[in-house]
């Protein structure tokens, strides 16, 4: 394969899954600064290690396991810096939920922050249950066993159900 295929091919899968990126951007940092230096220094990885990508695996798979790679380093270094949210995050999130009842706007902001105080693997256990993704392909983006991906996420639920009970009163 040429350098300027494998260019474009990694450009072209890089554009289908962009998504990935984006919600694990999101899942990790406050601030859209922080976003956008994790979103680069994500792509940059993937690059990086685009020539060790199989083509008779899952694009999206590989993608998911070096990005949660990174946003997990990112955010482990990221926490000696003091952590602050700043006010166009949470209006921008507002913003998208106009025709959202406040009482749901309320509830799904406080399940977020719930979720972003959660354990990095916890975080992504959680991304890519939210995504639909079955435990097995859980299991193997994370390098963890099937079973271990069932437990880990039911004590999660509970933890956050209880969470959610907790601080959210007329639930």
């Amino acid at each position: 394969m040429s350098k300027t295929t494998a260019e474009e091919d990694f450009l072209r899968l890089l554009q289908q899954h962009r998504g990935i990126i984006v919600k694990i951007c999101n899942s990790y940092c406050h601030s859209r600064n922080d976003r956008e230096d994790l979103a680069q220094e994500i792509t940059y990885q993937l690059w990086r290690s685009w020539h060790l990508y199989q083509a008779e695996h899952v694009f999206s798979t590989w993608m998911y396991r070096v990005a949660l790679n990174v946003a997990i380093t990112h955010y482990r270094t990221g926490r000696k810096r003091l952590d602050t949210v700043q006010l166009e995050d949470y209006s921008a999130v507002l913003a998208t939920m106009q025709e959202t009842a406040p009482a749901m706007e309320e509830n799904i902001l406080a399940l977020q922050r719930m979720i972003r105080a959660l354990k990095e693997l916890d975080r992504a256990l959680v991304l890519l249950y939210l995504e639909s993704k079955s435990y097995r392909e859980i299991a193997e983006i994370l390098g963890i066993s099937e079973t271990n991906v069932a437990t880990k996420l039911g004590r999660i639920k509970g933890k956050l159900r209880q969470q959610f009970t907790k601080n959210i009163p007329n639930n």
